[in-house]
């Protein structure tokens, strides 16, 4: 059973953004509480590219709560900036994801870039372990 994933070879994925004025802050800098928002954003987009939602987890009786976060902000967004969202699965392990993030400037160059955790919880709110048709989805097996 494979419990442990490299990110060299971890496919990103892209979501494209257009920073709106209620995400910034009083100096028009975007508000540094929904970087964590296009996490999420970008890390549906993901998924489904991948075969499956959040939602549809939910059906099967699973949720995917983060318990922790990090962010680095490397320059700033402001408003009406077209950002793109970089996500992939950096790590995969027994109960637990690793989702990677990096936010790059309509020029390509990196202003954020972070990480999300994840642990896999079934019905009784107790995380399990990741069924195989899941962990095939999140480390690209056919």
């Amino acid at each position: 059973m494979r419990y442990a994933r490299s990110v060299l070879d971890a496919e990103w994925i892209e979501t494209p953004i257009r920073v709106r004025y209620g995400e910034t802050d009083q100096m028009g800098h975007a508000y540094y509480a929904n970087y964590l928002y296009w996490f999420e954003v970008a890390r549906g987009d993901w998924c489904r590219a991948h075969g499956f939602t959040y939602k549809s987890l939910e059906s099967d009786g699973y949720f995917l709560p983060v318990v922790e976060v990090w962010a680095r902000y490397r320059g700033e967004i402001v408003y009406d900036d077209d950002i793109v969202v970089r996500v992939r699965v950096a790590e995969v392990r027994r109960a637990a994801i690793k989702f990677e993030y990096e936010v790059l400037s309509a020029s390509g160059t990196k202003k954020t870039d972070g990480y999300t955790w994840h642990v896999l919880m079934g019905a009784e709110r107790k995380a399990v372990t990741i069924p195989e048709w899941l962990r095939d989805k999140l480390v690209g097996v056919a």
